[in-house]
């Protein structure tokens, strides 16, 4: 007994890490830097049907998609998940993740509430096994209003929208696995790479040896 191997775990498989949080409240901001920090994860770029806007890049920013097209891969069953949003179409590739959380790497992808609820309720056994979901939470209203605003990419009536539309969205959060309440950003990323860290050690998605 005291010479028998001790059981060594296999590679592990990647993390598929859904962020939610209303409009402004930094959710994007948060994946997009830890894909670009770090090797072993990636943010997941996700299709629309909104026209861009100036500076964005297709495939890059997001995959821009007419209506036509957006609807026949729904009917392909090309989706993980997808969602009409502020009038617009968005969703994500099932191809585009699941090879990545084969290969142990992770994927970050920022959702609304539709979607991150498609994720949590899919039948395919990968995603259950590796998905887990963190809603950011703006300190208040007048916080979220401001940074909204600052954006400067809506109109007062579309920004009117989406501050209802981040209200009702932020009754959603009892649903997820982590709260995180949004502050300064540095000290929001400290704590969202805490999670990553985290959740990289968890058993359950070590493949056997």
């Amino acid at each position: 007994m005291e010479n028998d191997p001790i059981p060594q775990p296999g590679a592990r498989l990647g993390l598929l890490c859904v962020v939610s949080g209303p409009s402004g409240a930094g959710k994007t901001t948060l994946c997009r830097r830890l894909g670009d920090a770090d090797p072993r994860a990636t943010h997941s770029v996700s299709c629309t049907t909104r026209p861009p806007r100036e500076g964005e890049v297709d495939g890059r920013d997001y995959h821009f998609l007419d209506e036509a097209e957006f609807d026949r891969r729904v009917a392909a069953g090309d989706f993980l998940e997808h969602a009409r949003v502020h009038g617009r179409l968005y969703g994500t590739l099932l191809s585009s993740v699941t090879g990545h959380l084969l290969a142990g790497e992770d994927v970050v992808m920022d959702l609304d509430v539709q979607g991150a609820g498609q994720i949590r309720a899919h039948s395919d056994a990968l995603v259950r096994r590796c998905a887990f979901d963190v809603f950011v939470m703006p300190p208040d209203r007048n916080d979220l209003r401001a940074r909204l605003a600052a954006r400067g990419t809506e109109s007062e009536a579309e920004l009117d929208l989406r501050l209802r539309n981040a209200l009702e969205e932020m009754r959603s959060w009892p649903e997820y696995d982590y709260l995180l309440l949004s502050g300064d950003r540095e000290d929001d990323y400290a704590r969202f790479t805490g999670l990553i860290a985290a959740e990289r050690l968890r058993v359950s998605r070590l493949k056997p040896a």
